[in-house]
């Protein structure tokens, strides 16, 4: 028999002794997603070990749409949805190619084909269980380091939600996330940008005149990141940050010098 809305107060229960914070609305995507009883209660169980929810319905939101996250994938974050917001933007004033480095599960690049019909957007994952699970929500992958498999100059934004947790701050996650989560899509060497000056050094390769990237930092990364952005060739009068409801730092967005009609700004 089908779980029903009558099923969600026990489980939230459930839940929230099991350490989940948001008890009420995980009950409810269980019981929505669940065929019956038996798989509901098999993916209740799973969920008070800690995985994350979206590796047992199979799916998350991001931005107001469904996102397919298969197991073993980074989960896409909310924190993340105001950076594919700004790169939409972006890209629907010059509509033209996109490329998502680090893409995961596609979230941000499906967000963007979503936003921009026009827009040619493809994505990069090391990860061949990435590369699949973003196929499935029907984003062109190129399996491959960073930005490394595209053409140089061929983009007009670029966007990378690439791991910036510094190697000392990891035992610092929710426990869950350490247990679970791909490390490899989270640690991000000594001081969280090993591998986002990657990201910078490919976008400016694969930029063109005027093209945006945007990237994603915390702490007082974007102090380190402008010297990045600097030797890189990126724009020092164009560097934009944005925060979260918290006044936490969430995110950097560079420009590469623009072409003298070049005049679009985020």
């Amino acid at each position: 028999m089908k779980p029903t809305a009558h099923d969600r107060a026990g489980l939230a229960r459930r839940l929230r002794a099991a350490g989940c914070v948001a008890a009420h609305e995980e009950a409810g995507e269980l019981v929505s997603a669940a065929c019956d009883q038996d798989e509901l209660e098999r993916w209740v169980r799973r969920r008070e070990t800690g995985e994350p929810l979206a590796w047992i319905v199979g799916r998350s939101w991001f931005c107001g749409r469904r996102v397919w996250v298969d197991p073993g994938v980074y989960v896409p974050r909310a924190q993340s949805e105001e950076l594919a917001r700004r790169a939409a933007r972006l890209l629907r004033r010059r509509p033209g190619r996109a490329a998502d480095l680090c893409t995961g599960s596609g979230a941000v690049a499906h967000l963007l084909m979503a936003e921009v019909p026009g827009a040619v957007v493809v994505g990069t994952d090391a990860d061949p269980r990435a590369v699949s699970c973003a196929r499935r929500n029907g984003v062109a992958v190129v399996q491959g380091d960073v930005g490394g498999p595209l053409r140089s100059g061929a983009f007009d934004v670029v966007t990378a939600v690439a791991l910036y947790v510094p190697t000392g701050a990891f035992r610092y996650l929710p426990g869950d996330v350490q247990r679970w989560e791909p490390h490899v899509a989270l640690d991000g060497g000594a001081d969280g940008l090993e591998v986002v000056r990657r990201v910078v050094a490919d976008a400016a390769r694969l930029l063109r005149p005027g093209g945006w990237l945007l990237t994603e930092v915390g702490g007082d990364q974007d102090r380190s990141l402008a010297v990045a952005l600097r030797g890189q060739g990126f724009d020092a009068d164009d560097v934009v940050t944005w925060r979260d409801e918290d006044g936490d730092l969430r995110g950097v967005a560079a420009r590469m010098p623009p072409s003298p009609l070049s005049s679009v700004r985020t």
